[in-house]
């Protein structure tokens, strides 16, 4: 019996110490992020005509543990639409009830809270993603096409992308990664070699609907501004002007000459455009003539263009701060300083 024993071990023993340095770090990296990575299910009120009212599910996608009060941060598009949540641990059989605490599309970014905590809750452990460099290693965990706490690995392909989020705006600073991201991925954390987080997995681009290699991350310095916002007032509370813009399409059936600038569609009264005299374009109702109003050129020699550009220029101020506007109206140009105010 000893002997066997010895031989089991002595068969063993290789296969433990062929380990190379890079897989042993990979398994610690894994096991050490698991419990803090979640399973998010997406439930939606239904209407059936022999039961009434049931939740059926909608979506589902992947999340991570943010604090010891039990918040849970994933992606706007994996609980968008539902009524319900329901929250999974690694090795937990249990399915935890969950409430949306608030989201942020424009970020695609949400919070959820959990209404019965689990016997031990780890937080993931938060990083920065200022410092990232173009070939570092990066470690993908989630649960692509429903299969649970799956682990992809890979690198950063690129920072400071500018992708087009489900908010209408786009995102800015996203993390490009080769890791293999898929359905399912969403909204689950992607680390550094240090097992730190360092963004949270969005979206990916592919013909096919599957992993092409381009998959990206929105930065965990952006979720760090976000979710303690949403934790407290649900929302993010952010500075505006009180002004939408002419959407590109509209633009261009209106066969103006104006080549640049922003467009402003319409102002509101009590806002901080409204108060310094910018307009919108009118039309005549008799006639269908429209006639435009004021163009918004740059806001502090910044130049814009679109809301989205003003979007990401105003998101660097904030409430209560001033900007200098530059307004074209009827072939003159003229500078306006506005009092950012929260919309």
């Amino acid at each position: 019996m000893l002997a066997a024993a010895l031989l089991a071990l002595t068969l063993q023993a290789p296969a433990q110490t062929a380990l190379l340095e890079v897989e042993r770090k990979t398994i610690e990296i894994y096991r050490e992020a698991l419990p803090a990575v979640v399973n998010v299910s997406n439930l939606k009120v239904a209407r059936n005509f022999f039961q009434g009212e049931v939740e059926v599910p909608q979506g589902a996608g992947s999340g991570f543990v943010w604090d010891s009060q039990g918040h849970i941060v994933t992606n706007f598009h994996v609980v968008q639409g539902g009524n319900s949540f329901v929250i999974t641990f690694h090795n937990d059989p249990k399915k935890y009830a969950a409430t949306l605490v608030g989201a942020e599309p424009k970020k695609d970014t949400a919070v959820l809270k959990l209404k019965e905590m689990p016997k031990t809750l780890q937080p993931i452990k938060v990083g920065t993603s200022k410092q990232l460099a173009v070939g570092q290693m990066t470690f993908a965990i989630g649960s692509p096409f429903g299969l649970e706490h799956s682990l992809t690995t890979g690198i950063v392909s690129a920072i400071g992308r500018k992708i087009d989020g489900i908010g209408g705006v786009k995102i800015h600073d996203m993390i490009q990664t080769d890791a293999s991201i898929n359905m399912g991925n969403s909204g689950g954390p992607l680390l550094d070699s240090a097992g730190a987080l360092i963004g949270m997995n969005t979206m990916i681009f592919s013909t096919s609907g599957s992993s092409a290699g381009l998959g990206f991350a929105v930065p965990v310095d952006t979720v760090k501004m976000i979710v303690p916002q949403l934790i407290q007032h649900g929302k993010i509370i952010r500075p505006g002007l009180g002004v939408s813009i002419l959407p590109d399409h509209m633009r261009e059936r209106m066969q103006t000459d104006v080549k640049e600038g922003a467009i402003i569609a319409y102002v509101e009264t009590n806002s901080p455009a409204g108060r310094a005299g910018l307009s919108g374009f009118s039309q005549d109702r008799a006639t269908g003539r429209v006639y435009l109003g004021d163009v918004l050129l740059a806001i502090n020699n910044k130049p814009v263009s679109s809301l989205d550009e003003i979007y990401h220029v105003l998101e660097s101020y904030k409430i209560g701060e001033s900007v200098r506007l530059r307004v074209w109206r009827e072939g003159k140009t003229r500078e306006v300083l506005v009092k950012l105010q929260a919309l």
